[in-house]
Order: C-alpha cells, then sequence, then structure tokens
C-alpha cells in the first residue's frame, strides 16, 4: 500500500465529499438493515396470532406497519445508496483528472534525455491504463470497503446481540476467507505488474507501427508486422489470462462460504430454536437475510483486494516516472531579459544516453542583431550548439552566456519565450495548417498568420488546398511534403518574433530558388535579432557576420564567407563542389 500513499494529497483535497460520503453510508446500511429486524417482527407477530394472544385487527395492524417499515427503510437506504456513489464515485474520478494532469505536466518537465530511454507507447500506457487502474481504487474499491466495514460493523451488533452462539458459528468461515485473500491477493500484485508491462509493450509496439506505416508499407512488411504484433498480442493475452486465473478463484470461494455460513445458521438455529434457546423462527429467518446480505460485501473484499492489488502495480509504475528529477530546472522566478548577446566559452557536452562528446571546448560570441551560420559534417555538433542555446541540455563544462549572465540563471520560460526555434525534423501537429502556425504565437491574427506563411514562401502553397489555412494536416504532417513542412514550421517560428532565432538545415528539403526567397525574407524578418544558422549548403550561410565550421565536436575555421574560401580547408572544398554542382546543372 505505500505506493498509494501518493494519492493521499488528493484525498486530503476532497476531505469533503468524502467525508460526506462515509456518513452517507453509514446511514444508508442503518436504514437497509432494518429489513431483517422487520421480518423477524412479521414472524413475532404472526407467532402471536397463531398463540391467540392478539386479536385479528391488531395482527393486520402490527403485521401492515411492519411490511411498511420496511418498504419505507428500503426505499430512504435505496436513495442515500445512490448519494453515496455520486460523492464517491465523483472524488474518484476528481482524482483521475488531476493524476493525468499531474503525470502530463511531470512529463513535460522531463529532460530530452528522459524521451529517449523511454518509448511513447509505454508513457501513454501509464497515463490511460494505469491512472484507470487507480481511479477504481480511488472510487469504487474505497466505496465498498467502507458499505462493506459499516455492514458488517452494525450486523454484527445486531447478530450478537440477538442470539451471540449462533452469531458466533454464523462468522466461523470468515477467518479462512481472510487466509485465502491474503494468499491470493500477493500473486494478483504480482503478475497485475507483469500484465501492465505488457500493456505497455503492445501499446508502444501498436504506437510505433502507425507512426511508421509508410515505411512498413514501402518495405512491404506488413505481415511479418502483423505476425509480430499477433505474437505479442498472444504473450499479452497469455499474461492477462494468468492473471484472471488466479482473480477467478475469488468469486466461487466467497459463494462457497456463504453458502456454508447459512447452513450452519439454519442448523444451528434450528438445534437452538428446538431446545428453547431461541424463542422465535423468526431470529433464524433474520439471521439467513443477515447472511445473504453480507454476501456481496463478502464477495466484494476480494474483488476489492484485487482492485487494491492492481491499483499498486499501476501507482508504481506511476511514480517512477514521478519521481524523476528533471535534469533540467527553473533556478529563478524573477524575470530575466534577453536580447541576444550569446557567449561559448570553453563548452563542452556530452550525451548521456550515448556517451558520444559532442562538443569540446568551443568557443565563439555573436552579439545581438548579428547572424552566425554553423557548417560540417553530419555528427560534427552543430544541432547541439542549438540545443544548448534553449537550454533542452546543460552543459558539461565551460560557460554558456546570454546577456553577461549564465544560461542556468536565466528564467526558463523567458529563455524560450525569446527563442524560435525550427528543427531539423520538421514535426507539425494534427491539426489546421492556421494553428499549426499560431502555436509560435496563439493570439496571433489572420493577418499575421498570412504575413508569416508568405515570409516562409509556403502561402502560395498552402492556398492551393481545398481549405486552405484550415486544412487539418494528418499525423506529424503527413498531409505536406518535406519542404513545405519545413516552410510552415519557419513560419511558425518567426511569427512570435523573438529575439533569438536558430534554424537547424530547415531549408534541405526545399530547391535552391526557393531557399534564395526566403532567405532574402529572413534577412528582412531577422533584423535586430541574433539567428543562428546551420546548414550543409554554402548559399545559406555565405551572407552570415560569422561563420564557424565544426569538425569532431570543435571549432575547426571561423571567419567570414570570404575569409574562409580564401582558406585552404573543409570550407572552400564545400563552396567548390556546391559550385561546381550548381553550374552543372
Amino acid at each position: 500500500m505505500k505506493e498509494l500513499k501518493h494519492l493521499n494529497k488528493y484525498f486530503l483535497k476532497y476531505k469533503t465529499n468524502l467525508l460526506a460520503g462515509v456518513v452517507i453510508t453509514v446511514i444508508a446500511r442503518i436504514f437497509i438493515l432494518f429489513t431483517p429486524r422487520y421480518v423477524k417482527e412479521i414472524f413475532l407477530v404472526i407467532e402471536k396470532r397463531m398463540a391467540g394472544t392478539i386479536t385479528e385487527d391488531v395482527f393486520k395492524a402490527d403485521l401492515t406497519q411492519a411490511i411498511l417499515f420496511i418498504i419505507g427503510a428500503s426505499l430512504i437506504g435505496a436513495l442515500l445508496t445512490f448519494f453515496m456513489r455520486q460523492a464517491i464515485i465523483n472524488v474518484s474520478r476528481y482524482i483521475e483528472f488531476d493524476l493525468k494532469n499531474e503525470i502530463y505536466e511531470q512529463y513535460q518537465k522531463l529532460s530530452l534525455n528522459f524521451y529517449k530511454k523511454n518509448r511513447t507507447g509505454d508513457l501513454m500506457n501509464r497515463i490511460s491504463e494505469d491512472v484507470g487502474r487507480v481511479r477504481m481504487y480511488a472510487g469504487p474499491a474505497i466505496m465498498y470497503s467502507i458499505n462493506t466495514i459499516t455492514l458488517f460493523l452494525i450486523a454484527f451488533i445486531y447478530m450478537f446481540n440477538e442470539a451471540p452462539k449462533l452469531a458466533f458459528y454464523t462468522i466461523i468461515p470468515l477467518p479462512i476467507l481472510s487466509l485465502a485473500i491474503y494468499k491470493l491477493s500477493k500473486e494478483i500484485h504480482r503478475r497485475s505488474t507483469i500484465v501492465q508491462e505488457y500493456l505497455s509493450k503492445l501499446s508502444t509496439y501498436t504506437q510505433e507501427s502507425f507512426s511508421g506505416i509508410s515505411v512498413i508499407k514501402a518495405y512491404g512488411i506488413e505481415h511479418q508486422t502483423s505476425t509480430n504484433f499477433t505474437n505479442l498480442s498472444e504473450t499479452s493475452k497469455q499474461k492477462q489470462l494468468s492473471l484472471v486465473k488466479v482473480q477467478a478463484f475469488f468469486f466461487p470461494m466467497m459463494i462457497l462460504l456463504i453458502g456454508a455460513s447459512n447452513l450452519l445458521v439454519i442448523y444451528i438455529g434450528g438445534m437452538q430454536y428446538i431446545n428453547g434457546e431461541i424463542k422465535s423462527l423468526g431470529t433464524i429467518a433474520e439471521f439467513i437475510i443477515y447472511v445473504n446480505m453480507l454476501t456481496w460485501p463478502v464477495a466484494t473484499v476480494g474483488w476489492v483486494t484485487s482492485i487494491i492489488q492492481q491499483a499498486e502495480a499501476s501507482q508504481k509504475r506511476i511514480n517512477e516516472f514521478l519521481q524523476i528529477e528533471p535534469e533540467i530546472r527553473n533556478t529563478t522566478k524573477e524575470h530575466t531579459k534577453i536580447t541576444g548577446d550569446i557567449a561559448f566559452n570553453n563548452v563542452s557536452f556530452t550525451y548521456d544516453d550515448t556517451n558520444i562528446k559532442a562538443l569540446k571546448n568551443v568557443s565563439f560570441s555573436i552579439n545581438h542583431g548579428d547572424t552566425l551560420a554553423i557548417i560540417g559534417k553530419t555528427g560534427s555538433g552543430k544541432s547541439t550548439i542549438l540545443d544548448l542555446i534553449g537550454r533542452l541540455y546543460d552543459i558539461d563544462s565551460g560557460s554558456l552566456i546570454i546577456n553577461n549572465i549564465e544560461i542556468a540563471k536565466h528564467n526558463l520560460s523567458d529563455l524560450r519565450n525569446q527563442i524560435g526555434y525550427v528543427p531539423q525534423d520538421a514535426f507539425l501537429f494534427s491539426d489546421s495548417i492556421k494553428n499549426n502556425i499560431k502555436f509560435g504565437k496563439e493570439n496571433a491574427t489572420d493577418e499575421e498568420v498570412i504575413n508569416a506563411a508568405k515570409n516562409a514562401q509556403v502561402h502560395k502553397n498552402i492556398k492551393k488546398f481545398n481549405n486552405g489555412y484550415d486544412t487539418v494536416l494528418g499525423e506529424r504532417g503527413i498531409t505536406l511534403s518535406g519542404g513545405q513542412k519545413q516552410r510552415v514550421s519557419i513560419a511558425r517560428a518567426i511569427i512570435k518574433s523573438p529575439e533569438i532565432l536558430l534554424f537547424d538545415d530547415c531549408l534541405s528539403a526545399v530547391d535552391t530558388e526557393t531557399e534564395e526567397k526566403i532567405l532574402k525574407n529572413l534577412a528582412k524578418v531577422s533584423a535586430n535579432k541574433t539567428t543562428i544558422i546551420v546548414s550543409h549548403r554554402i548559399s545559406s550561410a555565405k551572407n552570415a557576420n560569422k561563420i564557424i565550421v565544426l569538425d569532431n565536436g570543435e571549432i575547426a575555421q571561423e571567419g567570414t564567407h570570404d575569409d574562409l574560401i580564401n582558406i585552404d580547408g573543409y570550407y572552400k572544398h564545400l563552396y567548390l563542389k556546391q559550385l561546381s554542382e550548381t553550374a552543372s546543372k
């Protein structure tokens, strides 16, 4: 139960609703337990009439009164049970809502390293399936537990007060039941954990298959993928059946033990009536009703125990992620001004997941309003520089200064709000093109959206779609071509008019003519803004105020375009190669 302690803060938050539910539960059980007592009264009235100790009129009056009390108590009990469910079950929905939000907020705080180590399907399973199982504990499990405890306490008080010896024999099966529940619960907990792990694997495989459906179709491996899914589903099914087999012991065992209690009541009660220890058959009838009223609560003990065990297994999985401390933290709540003066001083950085040293003692500076271009081979560390400026990672050594302040001392929200970032892999959401562009500025007007699209040279393409800017894109923007996705991403970055613009090889999928037009527009848009362009094309870098060439995480060359084409090195060789390729077209 220690894993479920995480929910205590939510129980305290909704304590008023829960307390109301508990009070209503107790009152409802009291009214419902009037039924066996008045059934006994009916037997007594009948016995008195048969003995001739009361008249016909008194008999009818007493019988009618008892029946009306039973009907009234049942109706009131049913009404209160409805309000009990409204109070407690609603709380479980509130907790489900809060817990999902807590997990989602934690997901957003965690660094990129976390997402490199964990699969999307597993993340989704924990926020859906696992939270759903925890909700069952926060609602039905608590409700039925309170209901069962209340019913047991009140019923046993009545029973022992009425016939102690008979009550004692009635509860004999319960210790056996408790021991069986203890043994089965441990096994359920173990198997529930395995089931949830396989559900995560299944969700992950499904998500990846659907996301990569175009690759699957292109390679013609649908059959192989389907076979893999079937095998994984079969394993998951077997794990589920393994859990169900253990759970299946509960209800038959409950019914057996309740039946044994009924037999004991009839036999022991009958013997006591014959021996004169019980004065009325109504007592035996009362006890039989008590036992049968306890049938469902006793049966739910197993079900509730199963729910608790599954919930604990799920909450443990949830806690694993909730307890992870974000690597990137906001160190100040005070707002800090970002204008775009950036300086790298002997910065080194190594990726934790691969242990690749991406940057080695890199030093350079860029003034506010200038443009820096970064050129280099694949894997030389170009994108890493942009990630460090956006503080998606923290540096290992050296210093990264923005506006004469260490980057870690800047307000993280202020820093990222002043950065317009176009990643290498243009990611678009399954939403309209307009909303994808407005992602950079939620309150942007239609005019601003169109201007941004025009500057990104994508306006004409958008207008050709049947629904124009209201065209809804497929997952990850699959509706658009690679070049169109890149240009929509550029529009999304420039619409927010940030102080720092970061372009990570975002023109690789467009032709040189369109690239030239975009670069001219960006020169206007980025005036008085710090701009860093990562590219493999000299045409994207040549107009920058400064160009650095990275090689294996180190700066190999640095200077302007005119400086670097006059020096023998990587930049000059790349320039001549691309110049000859352009001339040959």
